[in-house]
């Protein structure tokens, strides 16, 4: 199935975290394990502050491994809170309905959501009761855009979606 590129954005925007929204401060360290350990992307926060969020807007999703928690790097509550805090300095707020999935399963083992499987972005579009054609996956790595064609959903890659050059 081919990915086709999307021009205007559809109702629900779905996320990668790591190397998409925010990067890690810590050299040769995948993802933050704390709090002052990460940074937003360039043009992250000027694009999602200026969309409209919730019920009349846009849905937002975030679809991210997190490898961390289950090789004993971080806890599943500070992965979660992490993520939280990246979407509270992206928009300014987290919209209340934001749909924030996480995978905490051993990248080694068979896991429906662990991308590049689609589970965690077929969650989000049950949650928002949207179809693929609704939705876009925003993402940096190649598992994120094999996760996209296999939900159905479009992709965009991070730098082009944010405006800055790959």
């Amino acid at each position: 199935m081919a990915l086709r590129r999307v021009e205007r954005l559809p109702r629900v925007l779905i996320f990668d975290a790591d190397g998409t929204l925010r990067w890690t401060t810590v050299p040769g360290q995948p993802s933050p394990k704390a709090p002052h350990e990460w940074q937003l992307m360039p043009g992250v926060r000027e694009r999602l502050s200026a969309l409209e969020w919730g019920p009349r807007g846009h849905r937002l999703g975030i679809a991210s491994n997190q490898d961390g928690v289950p090789l004993g790097d971080l806890s599943r509550e500070m992965a979660a809170r992490l993520l939280h805090d990246a979407v509270a300095a992206a928009i300014g707020f987290v919209p209340p309905d934001a749909a924030i999935e996480m995978c905490v399963c051993h990248p080694r083992e068979p896991c429906p959501c662990h991308k590049p499987a689609p589970g965690m972005l077929l969650s989000i579009l049950r949650r928002f009761q949207a179809s693929p054609a609704e939705a876009l996956f925003v993402g940096d790595l190649e598992i994120d855009r094999q996760a996209a064609g296999r939900a159905g959903i479009a992709f965009e890659w991070a730098g082009s979606f944010f405006g800055v050059r790959e």
